[in-house]
C-alpha cells in the first residue's frame, strides 16, 4: 500500500501548548505536559499511525532567549529538528500577544502550516486579531485556529499536515507511539509530577534522571541547584515527595518500585557537561 510518511517539527515560544498538541494529534500521551513555560527540555517524537499515513511529530523545546547553557541548548534542540524535516508547524498562542519568535522565519513557506492554539481560552476577538497577524506574518502559509485540549480544528489540522508528506518508508514498527527510552519516560514523569507542586522559583532548576534501573526497582534521582531548594522538593516530613511518588506509580506497570532521591548540584543548569549527563 502507499504510504505517506515523514517528520514534522513543532516549533513555537514556550507555553503555547505545543507537547499537549503532539499528544492530541498522536493519540496518546508521549510527551510531558504542564503550565510552566519551558516544560520541554529535548526534541520528543511522537508517531501517528493512520491508513496510508505515518507521520511523526518531533515535539520541540520553545524558542526563547536563553540565559544559561540549559536555555542555549534547548534553542540548539530546534534547530537541528529544522535541518532534516518534511513539514513544519508553528503554533502560536491565542491568549497572548504575538512575539518575535511567533514570527521567525522557519523555511519553505509552502511546507509550514500556522497553528493558533487555545482558542478555547481565548476571547473570540483576540482570536480573530491573533488570526489576522499569523496571516500578516506568514501571508504565504496555511493558518488554522485550533485547541489542543478540546481537539477542536485538530482533525482539519491533521489532514493538511500530512498531505504534505511525501511517500516513504514507515519509520516506525506499527503500534510505537514514541522514540523515547522508557528510563528517560519515567525521568520525565517524575519531573512532570514535580512541576504541578513546587513554587515558581524552582522549575528550571529541577532536573530528573533515573540512576538505577533493575524492575521492578527503579531509583529516579532528583537534581536541584540549592540546599533549600532541596528541602522544598522533599516537603515537610518527605510529603511533597510522597505525593510526586503517587502520581508516577499510576502511570507505571502495576508493582513498581519508585525510589526517589534528591541532590544538590549547583548550577548545573550552567554546565553543559551535566546537561548532556541529563540527556539533554
Amino acid at each position: 500500500m502507499d504510504l505517506r510518511s515523514g517528520f514534522v517539527a513543532v516549533v513555537g515560544r514556550p507555553n503555547v501548548g505545543k507537547s499537549t498538541l503532539v499528544n492530541t494529534m498522536v493519540g496518546e500521551k508521549v510527551t510531558i505536559t504542564s503550565p510552566r513555560p519551558g516544560t520541554t527540555r529535548r526534541a520528543v517524537r511522537g508517531v501517528l499511525h493512520a491508513p496510508g499515513v505515518q507521520a511523526i511529530f518531533v515535539d520541540t523545546p520553545g524558542l526563547h532567549k536563553p540565559r544559561s547553557a540549559l536555555g542555549e541548548r534547548l534553542n540548539e534542540h530546534v534547530g537541528s529538528a529544522l535541518s532534516d524535516v518534511d513539514a513544519v508547524m508553528v503554533v502560536i498562542d491565542a491568549t497572548g500577544r504575538m512575539g518575535p519568535g511567533d514570527r521567525r522565519e522557519h523555511r519553505d513557506p509552502s511546507q509550514v502550516l500556522v497553528v493558533v492554539n487555545k482558542t478555547d481560552l481565548a476571547r473570540r476577538d483576540a482570536v480573530v486579531e491573533r488570526l489576522l497577524q499569523a496571516s500578516e506574518a506568514a501571508p504565504a502559509s496555511e493558518i488554522f485556529p485550533v485547541s489542543a485540549r478540546t481537539t477542536e480544528g485538530v482533525d482539519a489540522l491533521t489532514k493538511a499536515v500530512t498531505a504534505l508528506l511525501p511517500e516513504g518508508p514507515a519509520y516506525f514498527p506499527e503500534g510505537t507511539a514514541s522514540d523515547v527510552a522508557e528510563a528517560f519516560w519515567v525521568a520525565e514523569l517524575v519531573r512532570e509530577a514535580l512541576l504541578t507542586h513546587v513554587e515558581d522559583e524552582l522549575p528550571h532548576s529541577i532536573a530528573c534522571r533515573v540512576t538505577e534501573w533493575e524492575p521492578p526497582y527503579v531509583r529516579v534521582e532528583i537534581l536541584v541547584e540549592r540546599q533549600s531548594q532541596k528541602g522544598i522538593v522533599i516537603g515537610s516530613g518527605g510529603s511533597l515527595l510522597k505525593q510526586v511518588g503517587t502520581a508516577v506509580r499510576k502511570e507505571l506497570p502495576e508493582g513498581t518500585y519508585l525510589d526517589l532521591r534528591v541532590r544538590v548540584e549547583p548550577r548545573w543548569q550552567q554546565r553543559r557537561d551535566t546537561i548532556e549527563r541529563l540527556g539533554y
